[in-house]
C-alpha cells in the first residue's frame, strides 16, 4: 500500500472522481454526453466511445490533483492506456489522483427491501491484477430501498465481507451501501445502516481502515461519528440521482464529507463542444464541487 496516497486520501482537500459507469449504464451515460446509438453497432465500439470521453475528461487542465483526491475506474479502463500508460499510473505519475477500480457486477433483485450485490466469482483475480496495475482501492455498491433491518443487516455485512477480502489484497475498499434518495423512510434506513455499519468498525483491526461511500444523510451532519471513526480513512458522498447544484448544495451543509460524484461532475460536458467549451465546463463542474467539498 502506498503511504504517500493514503495520507493524501485520508488528509488533503479534493474529491473523488466517479468514472466508473459500465457495461449497462454506459449506454446512457454516452447519452448523457451526446453520443447516441447509432455511434456504434456492437459493445467493442461502445467501450472504445466512453474510453475517448473518460479519457478527454482525465487528460483535461481542469482534471488536476488541485482539486481531485483520486477517480474510480471501470475495470476496461483500468485495462486500457491514456497516453501510452495505463490508466492508473496516468492517473497517478502525470495527475497525482489516486486510482480506484469498481468491482461489483451490479445489483441482484430486491429482497427484504435492499439489492444486495450479485456474486463476484473472480474477485480474487481482479484483485490480483488491479495491484499489478498500481490501483490503491476499490468501490462495491448496494443499494437499500426501504428501512429494513434484516435487509439493511445483510447489506452491512455483504459489503464489510467484500472489504476483508479487499484488504487482505493491499487495497482500500470504499464501501458503498448506497440509500436511495427517493426512499420514504430514507432517515430510518440511514439509522438502522449506521448502527451496523459502527458495529464493524468496532470489529476492524488497527491496521485496517476502510472508506466509507454514502448518500447524503436527511439529518446535516448525521454521519459526524463514522468521519471521526479511526477505522474510516474517508467519508465520501454519492450524487445519488440529485442535480450537480442540489448535490453541491447539501453536501457543503455536511462537515468533513466530500463528494463522490459520477453523473453530476459529468453534467453539461458534450462530444459536440470545442476543447475550449468542453474545459471551461469542466473547470466549473469542478470548482463547484470541490468547494462544496471542502466546507
Amino acid at each position: 500500500m502506498n503511504q504517500e496516497q493514503v495520507k493524501r486520501m485520508g488528509e488533503a482537500k479534493g474529491f473523488i472522481a466517479a468514472l466508473d459507469q459500465s457495461g449497462g449504464s454506459t449506454p446512457k451515460a454516452l447519452r448523457n454526453y451526446g453520443v447516441n446509438e447509432d455511434r456504434y453497432s456492437n459493445e467493442a465500439e461502445m467501450f472504445d466511445l466512453v474510453h475517448a470521453m473518460r479519457s478527454r475528461i482525465i487528460t483535461a487542465d481542469a482534471f488536476n490533483k488541485e482539486h481531485i483526491l483520486g477517480a474510480i475506474l471501470f475495470e476496461q479502463t483500468m485495462e486500457r492506456e491514456i497516453e501510452g500508460k495505463k490508466t492508473g499510473d496516468f492517473l497517478w505519475e502525470e495527475k497525482g489522483i489516486i486510482p480506484f477500480l469498481k468491482i461489483d457486477k451490479g445489483l441482484a433483485e430486491e429482497e427484504n427491501g435492499v439489492q444486495l450485490m450479485k456474486p463476484m466469482p473472480q474477485l480474487d483475480e481482479l484483485l490480483d491484477r488491479a495491484s499489478e496495475l498500481h490501483i490503491f482501492g476499490t468501490k462495491e455498491r448496494s443499494v437499500i430501498k426501504k428501512a429494513n433491518p434484516e435487509g439493511i443487516k445483510a447489506i452491512v455485512d455483504q459489503q464489510f465481507e467484500v472489504a476483508a477480502k479487499v484488504l487482505d489484497h493491499g487495497l482500500v475498499p470504499i464501501v458503498e451501501p448506497e440509500v436511495d434518495i427517493f426512499s420514504e423512510d430514507k432517515a430510518e434506513s440511514e439509522e438502522l445502516m449506521k448502527a451496523e455499519i459502527l458495529k464493524h468498525l468496532d470489529q476492524l483491526p488497527e491496521d485496517r481502515q476502510v472508506i466509507l461511500k454514502l448518500s447524503i444523510p436527511t439529518k446535516v451532519n448525521f454521519y459526524k461519528e463514522l468521519i471521526e471513526h479511526p477505522r474510516v480513512l474517508r467519508v465520501v458522498a454519492l450524487s445519488g440521482g440529485y442535480s450537480r447544484e442540489e448535490a453541491n448544495e447539501l453536501l457543503a451543509k455536511n462537515e468533513g464529507m466530500i463528494a463522490s460524484f459520477s453523473r453530476a461532475l459529468a453534467e453539461g460536458l458534450s462530444d459536440q463542444q470545442s476543447d475550449e467549451e468542453f474545459e471551461k465546463t469542466m473547470a466549473e463542474s469542478i470548482k463547484g464541487i470541490y468547494e462544496a467539498s471542502i466546507k
